[in-house]
């Protein structure tokens, strides 16, 4: 861990506690310590930019919302990968026919076609609201990064049905990102690297969700969360403690890392 020079952290379950809903002070010490001691720290994220929360005297080195399809650092894009507009209609008809709204993520701004108590308890999360486009069938004809839908596991094929060029990730049960085919937080840790010049064996990463999996697979030292998922524990080169008991503070300093 002496070779360490970059770091990845998700937010909700890792940095953050879902219950807390706030960053510990013990977390917001490690961000710092991290940096002082030369490494860069990145956000990896399904939020989206707008919705990444600041936290007191920490400045992140990059950015990597929308699981991975959208990342820059202070100098500009690293990734810009967005999904294809015919089959962001497509899942708009899915949507339609599952009697289920959705929301699509551009670079500025997240809108909807309407709300169910899955999507508004899915924003909730990250202390969002569903806004509720006053004129969806333009706004789906822009850029669209990630869309966030209610739908349970059984659901997915259906969700996807004829979509070629996108694809499901999903960290909670009632709810799934639908990011660009062959894009996730894995992909855009790669570029990261790539772009700072820095060995995956000299990366870290901590996640507690299956959106978490590529990344943590990208990096040579891939951490899961006590409270994370039994699948991402089972590829995870570690297992750190809780994220309400500061899981990666301790493993930090167990590790020399601060």
């Amino acid at each position: 861990m002496d070779k360490i020079k970059i770091a990845f952290f998700d937010i909700d379950g890792t940095l953050i506690d879902m219950e807390r809903k706030e960053i510990s002070e013990k977390m917001l010490e490690t961000l710092k310590d991290l940096q002082k001691n030369g490494i860069k720290i990145c956000i990896a994220t399904g939020r989206a930019p707008m919705a990444i929360p600041k936290f007191e005297e920490v400045e992140f080195d990059a950015f990597l919302a929308y699981n991975g399809s959208y990342c820059y650092d202070k100098d500009g894009m690293i990734l810009d990968h967005c999904i294809p507009a015919e089959d962001v209609q497509r899942l708009i008809q899915n949507a339609t026919k599952m009697h289920r709204p959705l929301a699509l993520s551009t670079k500025d701004k997240i809108e909807a076609n309407g709300r169910d108590k899955d999507l508004v308890d899915y924003f909730a999360i990250g202390k969002q609201v569903v806004l509720v486009s006053d004129d969806f069938e333009t706004f789906s004809r822009e850029k669209v990064y990630q869309i966030m839908m209610g739908c349970y596991k059984e659901q997915y094929a259906q969700a996807l049905d004829g979509v070629k060029g996108a694809e499901i990730t999903a960290w909670w049960d009632r709810a799934v990102d639908i990011i660009p085919a062959g894009g996730s937080k894995g992909v855009a840790v790669e570029k990261v690297l790539e772009h700072y010049h820095i060995d995956r064996s000299e990366a870290v990463a901590f996640g507690d969700g299956n959106n978490d999996l590529e990344m943590l697979k990208a990096v040579g030292h891939g951490i899961a969360m006590r409270n994370g998922s039994d699948e991402l524990k089972e590829i995870a080169e570690e297992v750190c403690g809780h994220v309400a008991d500061d899981g990666i503070y301790y493993y930090c300093k167990e590790h020399g890392l601060i």
